[in-house]
Formats: structure tokens, C-alpha cells, sequence
């Protein structure tokens, strides 16, 4: 994860930007948008990428082109932000989800109910942006679709970015008076890193098992219309 103090105004979209429009590395990207770097991986496997309308950073007066040669001239530079994006605060109430993932946003609150209970409902809430009737619903499995229900982390259904949720889990757990040492820290992010390689690694494999089938009923319906067609020329 980067450690400067400033992103790009729309982290994913100008990744998507980036992915598309440079030859910089993944970690080059993910370090400048404050992403994990298989989130950019994802994008360039067109698994994530299609979801996001690309934004230019150069546009923006975020980066500049000059800075980009030099971070594909030399894959250990670390690009810098030349205009930080102006803060906008938010007005009260629950944030804004994309009506594709609101159908989502029941799986991430209960993951982060699983996982993380000290993680105060206000704090979910102002997170996943939902009220807080649906948490308490899914805690005590009264919510009217509980059995169609699945935990899924909440970074890769797209509902927050790993950067919220570390920080969000990092301050409830200092509320809470739970210390995390960094081997346990470094376990939590592997197995959450390998459980996204995973998955990511499936919708692959799955795509390209779609594709094969895909060709061998092309194959099958042209072997097919051939031998129509001979059996008409013999007649």
C-alpha cells in the first residue's frame, strides 16, 4: 500500500486510465492511486476494468506527461502527484453505491459482521452506506433474503477500497482495545491477498473454459453445415 499522503481525486478510474494508456508498471500505478496492486491486475485482466470509465490524470492537472515517461522509462520510479485534487466534504448520511452493487451491499456487511464485530454498525454504515435496521437484520438473520445471503469481503465486491477498510478496522480495533501485532496484521493481508489471486485466478480459468466451449460449438455447427452442404451438392 503507498504511503504518500495524497491520491487521485477517482483512485479506480484513473487506474483504469493508466492501465490503458501507459506502460506502467502495476505497482507504479497502484502505488500512485493508493490501490492494492491486484486490484490493478484485475483491471488489466479486463476483470474489474470495464466497470470504471477511464479519467486522465494529465487532464486533471494530476500528473503531467513528462512524469509519466519517466515512470516507463525506469519501473522503480515513483510517480508524483503534481495537483493534489480538491477535498470535497460529504454531506451527512449513508455514502452513494452504484445501483449494480447495491444487490451487494448484504454479502459486505456480512463479511465485516463475520470478520470484524468490533466494528461499530454506525461505522459499517457510513462504509458500505446502509441503514442501520439492514445490519441489525443480517446480525440476527431476520433480513427478509438472509438465505441467498454470502459474506464476501467487501474490497472485492467493489462496495470500499482496502484502504478504507484497514484504516476503518485499525481505529475500531483501538477503540476496542484490541492490539493486532504485525505477524497477525501480515497472516490477515496474505490470506486475504490469496484469496483474491484465487478467485481472480477462477474467473479466469472461467472465461477461458466459456471461450473454449464457445469455439468447439462454432467448430461443430460449421462441420455440420458443411456436410449439409455436400449432401445437397450429391443430390
Amino acid at each position: 500500500m503507498s504511503n504518500q499522503s495524497t491520491y487521485p481525486l477517482m483512485p479506480h478510474a484513473t487506474a483504469s486510465w493508466l492501465v490503458d494508456n501507459t506502460a506502467l508498471t502495476f505497482e507504479q500505478i497502484a502505488e500512485f492511486c493508493g490501490l492494492h496492486i491486484l486490484e490493478v491486475q484485475a483491471m488489466a485482466d479486463d476483470l474489474a476494468g470495464a466497470k470504471y470509465t477511464g479519467r486522465d490524470p494529465v487532464h486533471s492537472g494530476e500528473l503531467t506527461q513528462p512524469e509519466i515517461e519517466r515512470g516507463q522509462t525506469n519501473p522503480d520510479y515513483r510517480l508524483r502527484m503534481q495537483k493534489a485534487p480538491i477535498s470535497v466534504s460529504r454531506t451527512k448520511g449513508p455514502r452513494y453505491t452504484p445501483v449494480s452493487k447495491r444487490q451487494d451491499k448484504p454479502d459486505g456487511i456480512a463479511w465485516i459482521l463475520r470478520h470484524h464485530p468490533e466494528i461499530s454498525d454506525a461505522q459499517i454504515g457510513k462504509l458500505i452506506g446502509t441503514t442501520r435496521n439492514t445490519i441489525a437484520a443480517i446480525r440476527d438473520r431476520s433480513h427478509w433474503n438472509i438465505s441467498n445471503i454470502n459474506p464476501k469481503d467487501p474490497v472485492t465486491l467493489g462496495l470500499c477500497s482496502q484502504r478504507e477498510l484497514d484504516a476503518l478496522v485499525a481505529k475500531a480495533a483501538k477503540r476496542a482495545g484490541i492490539e493486532e501485532d504485525d505477524t497477525a496484521s501480515n497472516l490477515r493481508l496474505g490470506n486475504d491477498r490469496e484469496a483474491l489471486i484465487e478467485e481472480l485466478r477462477a474467473e479466469r480459468e472461467a472465461h477461458a473454459k466459456a471461450a473454449s466451449q464457445a469455439a468447439q460449438e462454432a467448430e461443430a455447427a460449421a462441420w455440420l453445415e458443411a456436410r449439409r452442404a455436400e449432401g445437397i451438392s450429391d443430390s
